[in-house]
Formats: C-alpha cells, structure tokens, sequence
C-alpha cells in the first residue's frame, strides 16, 4: 500500500563519520529520513524556502525542458529499500493530440524529491519502506529555525 508523504524538511543526523544530510518526509504517522548529499539537501531546502537561485540548478533545467515539451510530472513514489539505499519512480506525462501518454522513471529519491518540491507534485511512500525506514515522530527533534535532526 502506498501512503501520501510530506516533505517535511531538510537537517542532519548523526553518523559516526559526523552529520549527514536528510530529506525528512512525514507518512502514516513516522518520519522516514532519507539520506542525501550535502547539495541535494541544499537544492531541496532552498526549494522548499522558496528561495529563488540566480542561475537554474540541473532539477530547475529538467523541469522547465519537461513542461517546454508539453510534460508534467504526476508524482513521486519512494517505493523500495534494499540494503540501506532507496529507490524512487517519477510518474510523468504528456498530451500528443489530446490523448495523455504515461512516462516511469527510476530516479534516485534525491532527484525525485528535488523534482516534487519545484512542481508540488504528490509524493507517496510505500509501507515496506516506512515498516523499515520509518522512524517516530519523538525520535526526530526540529531545532528553532525548522531544521530537523535525528537522534540515533
């Protein structure tokens, strides 16, 4: 079953290397952290604050080429964990004459959530993912400015 996710926001947890970046989403009552590099959480943080960027970043680039040529991105689904790492799909389509034509595309779940906060398009996250990845909400401490970060 698949359960629609928030992007909730981006912060640290802890790793015996130091703090590692995350995307926090919220779905069916848990936070579910998922890892990124330090420039993924600064391109989705900064989306998300609606801060605007000077130049277009490659997820601003791919989504203005998508809707140039007449796309649009559905949804994000972050639909498997195997061994620590996620998976995502990006469910896309396009009108020729009228009649829409589907698009999946496997994604990391960084670029997929990147692509979600610039569109505001459904994310959903499947509950395999949350049984193994989910985390309580009490586990996941918000500083003052919004920032999560992840007690271990």
């Amino acid at each position: 079953m698949e359960h629609e996710a928030e992007v909730v926001g981006v912060g640290a947890g802890s790793a015996p290397s130091g703090d590692v970046p995350a995307v926090i989403l919220s779905a069916r009552g848990e936070y579910v952290p998922i890892f990124v590099s330090g420039d993924q959480a600064r391109s989705i943080g900064m989306a998300l604050e609606g801060e605007p960027f000077d130049r277009p970043l490659t997820h601003d680039l791919l989504v203005d080429i998508l809707t140039e040529f007449g796309g649009a991105i559905d949804r994000v689904r972050v639909d498997d964990l195997h061994d620590g790492t996620f998976y995502a799909k990006v469910d896309a389509e396009r009108y020729d004459d009228g009649e829409p034509e589907r698009f999946v595309f496997d994604a990391r779940p960084s670029d997929a959530l990147a692509l979600a906060v610039r569109v505001d398009c459904p994310v959903v996250v499947t509950d395999e993912v949350i049984d193994e990845a989910g985390r309580p909400r009490d586990s996941i401490r918000f500083s003052g400015d919004g920032d999560p970060s992840e007690d271990r």
